[in-house]
């Protein structure tokens, strides 16, 4: 699932295999750009912010784009089998001599004037693998709505930029409070500590091929995912439940023995036991 650090290693890629080239091929597969010709520019850089790509090229001009859920970017050398998916899931393709970088299942992609960044990247809080990084921001950030759940301040990007249903799962074990507590009501010393662990987790797997929060090879996520699983502390069953972000609902987890706060009752419908998606990402 791609989260701020599955974002920043996909910048990182992309980036090495086209910032100071000139582009040999430019494809937009999405109707409003589908003439746009980026051909003969040199790509300038890839930038992550939060889970946002911005590949900034020759002549003030930024392609965008987002990953969500399913997107990825996958970077092939010259002759080499692209392997991320059916033809028709390719929404972009940026080529140089050597290296050919193809976007999949991009829900998001548009072509901005560089100088209009701030309109699709402008409302994101600080960023926690980015050089606007500001704990003191993050947290003044999550604690303006104290009656909000922890879980639902965490995926507002808004507040900062980077956590997804994963990460959102995980800090809230850490921080021994469930995804519905208000956040106003998690004690001071651990709401303090929040945005230094919410960093601390990101910047530990930006460089790991496989999301970890647990430092044990082989058990690498407290509760993500493990639903009817024993705790790896406490050894009761892991629960999930959907929860939203505003906007939609997510599958959560939680302990509810190493997590104090309210939680929906397992009478009040099925709580989701929907599969999640792998915490392994592909090298592209």
């Amino acid at each position: 699932m791609p989260e701020g650090d599955t974002v920043w290693q996909s910048a990182r890629r992309l980036h090495d295999a086209l910032a100071g080239k000139v582009l040999t091929r430019s494809d937009l597969r999405v109707p409003r750009y589908a003439t746009a010709d980026l051909t003969g520019r040199k790509v300038l850089d890839v930038t992550p912010r939060g889970k946002h790509l911005l590949a900034r090229v020759e002549g003030g001009l930024t392609l965008h784009s987002h990953l969500r859920m399913d997107g990825s970017w996958r970077v092939y050398a010259d002759n080499q089998r692209w392997t991320g998916g059916p033809t028709h899931q390719i929404r972009a393709i940026l080529g140089t001599t050597d290296r050919t970088a193809v976007g999949y299942r991009l829900p998001v992609l548009e072509l901005l004037l560089t100088t209009d960044e701030h309109k699709a990247v402008g409302h994101l809080g600080p960023d926690l693998l980015g050089p606007d990084w500001n704990p003191e921001a993050a947290l003044a950030n999550l604690l303006q709505d104290p009656a909000r759940p922890l879980g639902e301040a965490l995926l507002d990007q808004r507040n900062l930029a980077g956590i997804g249903n994963v990460y959102k799962s995980e800090l809230c074990f850490l921080l021994g409070a469930t995804p519905w507590l208000p956040i106003g009501a998690l004690p001071a010393d651990r709401a303090a500590h929040l945005p230094t662990l919410a960093k601390k987790l990101l910047e530990a797997n930006r460089d790991r091929p496989v999301r970890s929060t647990t430092g044990r090879r082989g058990q690498d996520l407290f509760v993500y995912g493990r639903s009817h699983r024993p705790c790896l502390r406490c050894h009761a069953s892991i629960r999930s439940a959907d929860q939203g972000d505003g906007s939609r609902e997510r599958p959560t987890y939680w302990c509810p023995h190493c997590q104090t706060g309210p939680a929906p009752s397992p009478h009040r419908g099925a709580p989701s036991e929907t599969h999640p998606r792998t915490s392994r990402r592909t090298a592209n």
